[in-house]
């Protein structure tokens, strides 16, 4: 009998492709994919060929909102969707890859009495997971240090769910599709799939002194693309690259990126030397903070400060990365066993 999976989350990317790269590995499975009517989640899964359903989902807030009054009710009707969805399609097992979205399907998972199995990818649960870790039935871990903030009978260290595209990208296919020269060092810049203003603001500032030394390909977000820099040599800029990411990245020297947990375990798969400017505490709840310490104390990146980043501060830390590039790739060679996690959590699910 073809055994049926439900997959949620959404929200941003970091939801999203982890689920599609365990999706790619499922052999003789039924798939589905619950989502939200407007996120990002819904176009990145029926891309990809899945059936989605779409239901109701709220926003859940740390802070003051009066949206904070009427998404409660969001999240009920959420329920009550995904519960006759799940009815309909009587699935073997759900998977949450968190996200807004996903409490209510996991709420109705436990109210079919489906087996539900969660993945945090940070070191402590974001609010969506911590109320859906009630209903899970497990609990995957990214960071074996998140063992230390959740229950101890649900949790399980499986590492990073890392697609496996990303791991065969194609050096000479990113030098071809950016125009790239062979002989001089690629700096990738991604401020995540919404952008990043502070690292679009510092990394414009030092273009000037940037592709002196490097050619820069900068994934700047949504809408802000600055077509002034058009012409600037050595300095390509994206909105977001899908396909072609692999292969950008299998062609890029070095990487400044933000701390979320999927993007820096790709990167330590890939030996990447990275420089992180985690989320600060005015605009996040901690998690890349913690996220980027943990590599630090680990010697697999340098971490700025989104706040104090300075021009120069930048320009030091990229030159000083670079030149140490090969003691960095010896000790994510070392950390390798922590980003193998798709084998690990398919034993569940398949």
């Amino acid at each position: 009998m073809t055994k049926r999976i439900v997959f949620t989350g959404g929200g941003t990317a970091g939801h999203v492709t982890p689920n599609l790269a365990l999706i790619d590995e499922l052999k003789d499975c039924d798939v589905t994919y619950i989502g939200s009517k407007e996120g990002m989640e819904k176009k990145l899964v029926q891309d990809h060929g899945i059936d989605y359903y779409a239901i109701s989902s709220g926003k859940l807030r740390r802070y003051f909102d009066m949206k904070n009054f009427k998404d409660p009710f969001k999240v009920l009707a959420g329920v009550m969707q995904a519960y006759l969805i799940l009815r309909k399609i009587k699935p073997d097992v759900i998977f949450s890859k968190g996200g807004f979205v996903s409490v209510p399907v996991v709420i109705a998972g436990w109210l079919n009495r489906v087996p539900v199995y969660i993945h945090e990818s940070d070191i402590t649960p974001g609010l969506a997971n911590r109320i859906a870790i009630r209903f899970a039935t497990k609990l995957f871990v990214t960071f074996e240090e998140a063992g230390a903030h959740l229950p101890k009978d649900k949790v399980v260290y499986t590492g990073a769910p890392i697609r496996d595209a990303l791991l065969k990208g194609d050096r000479r296919k990113g030098l071809d599709f950016l125009g790239f020269q062979r002989d001089k060092p690629i700096l990738l810049i991604m401020g995540g799939s919404l952008g990043a203003k502070k690292i679009n603001e510092v990394v414009r500032a030092s273009l000037t002194q940037l592709v002196k030394n490097y050619q820069v390909v900068h994934l700047c977000g949504k809408g802000n693309v600055d077509e002034t820099l058009a012409s600037t040599v050595g300095y390509r800029q994206f909105e977001y690259v899908d396909k072609e990411l692999p292969d950008v990245m299998a062609a890029s020297s070095m990487i400044l990126s933000r701390a979320g947990s999927n993007a820096i375990f790709e990167f330590l798969a890939l030996r990447k030397p990275m420089i992180l400017i985690p989320l600060p505490l005015s605009t996040s709840r901690g998690d890349q903070i913690l996220n980027a310490k943990a590599f630090k104390k680990k010697g697999l990146c340098e971490v700025l400060d989104n706040d104090t980043l300075t021009s120069e501060e930048l320009q030091r830390t990229l030159t000083e990365v670079y030149r140490n590039r090969y003691d960095y790739i010896d000790r994510m060679a070392a950390a390798q066993g922590a980003t193998h996690g798709i084998q690990n959590i398919l034993k569940f699910l398949n």
